[in-house]
């Protein structure tokens, strides 16, 4: 008998811790300060006592302030991954406007490369040109 009071007691108390975190959203701190605030408020009416209240009312500060604290958390891991996707974001643009510029750089590149070419052309066809002129004005071939 014994053992079955033990057994229904520890089965009874996960289905407690159970139903306080689900209502706490999965976070124990605030599962813990809802659990501290219903037992004051059943302490209380046990007792049938006013008194009971200044101690219910710390408890229910306390639960506002773990559901505070939770939310603000929430908040700030959200910030957080808006942040990092900016980064990418910014870093994507980064990387895409520096291969553009590569790619400007090696075009202007090449045509300044032709245009060098050409250029020596023309002076090695006019080379050619005052050889001949002078070759032939000197007796030279």
């Amino acid at each position: 008998m014994a053992g079955r009071i033990v057994k229904f007691g520890g089965v009874a108390a996960a289905a407690g811790a159970a139903y306080y975190l689900y209502a706490a959203g999965g976070d124990p701190k605030l599962a813990e300060k809802k659990l501290e605030h219903d037992i004051a408020t059943a302490t209380r009416r046990a007792k049938g006592e006013v008194v009971g209240r200044e101690g219910e009312a710390k408890k229910a500060g306390a639960e506002a302030y773990e559901s505070l604290r939770a939310s603000a958390e929430e908040l700030s891991a959200e910030a957080k991954a808006a942040g990092r996707k900016a980064d990418a974001t910014f870093d994507a643009y980064h990387q895409d406007a520096t291969k553009k510029l590569e790619e400007a750089r090696a075009a202007a590149a090449k045509e300044v490369n032709a245009a060098s070419d050409k250029f020596d052309q023309k002076v090695h066809e006019g080379v050619k040109e005052t050889k001949s002129w002078f070759g032939g004005f000197f007796g030279g071939k």
